[in-house]
């Protein structure tokens, strides 16, 4: 299985309602809204098989509100967010999060349930920062491990970077990023994604 397609699943597998708040500790927050997705799956399975576009309407409803694509944006760009301007910096994020939204919507037409099994969590919660750390069950195969990055921003735990065998989305993202920047310059990398995106 790619790492991708992967990633894409334990991502999905953290979309909640709206209206969790930071009352509830991350992990449970994680758990629950597993079990709501796959749920919304199963449920939408004919609409989903009917047109597979309907996924981005779940993604919409479910998935953008427990993420922070500022924050992820930020740390993805590293030194280049600083020295973009305002208008660069909302174009990146906006092409940034759809890309995120089409990958997303890929592998939501690819995902087969798998066993997640939950550990520990790292961090204080008073801190504002915390790792939900779980292990995905793979047939025939050691468990693959998943890190959650999430912090605390208006009252709400939010997701801002995933790892899969220690491998960050963010960090990923941000070499990419940062070659094709410094080759052609941040405004050729928004339109590449633009581009893509469409």
């Amino acid at each position: 299985m790619k790492v991708n397609f992967l990633l894409i699943i334990v991502l999905f597998l953290f979309i909640g309602s709206v209206n969790a708040t930071a009352k509830l500790e991350p992990q449970v927050l994680v758990m629950q809204v597993a079990d709501e997705t796959i749920l919304r799956l199963q449920r939408d399975k004919v609409l989903i098989d009917k047109d597979p576009k309907y996924v981005h309407k779940v993604i919409d409803e479910l998935l953008l509100p427990h993420f922070d694509f500022k924050k992820m944006s930020k740390w993805v760009l590293g030194k280049y967010w600083r020295k973009a301007k305002p208008a660069q910096r909302d174009a990146f994020t906006d092409e940034f999060k759809s890309l995120l939204v089409r990958t997303y919507a890929n592998a939501l037409l690819e995902y087969s349930e798998q066993k997640i099994k939950y550990l520990p969590f790292r961090g204080k919660l008073e801190s504002g920062d915390v790792t939900v750390r779980s292990e995905i069950d793979q047939p025939g195969g050691f468990p693959i491990p998943i890190n959650y990055r999430l912090h605390l921003l208006t009252n709400q735990w939010k997701v801002y970077d995933v790892s899969i065998d220690e491998i960050s989305l963010i960090a990923n993202y941000r070499s990419s990023f940062s070659r094709q920047i410094r080759k052609s310059g941040i405004d050729k990398l928004i339109q590449r994604l633009a581009d893509k995106n469409q």
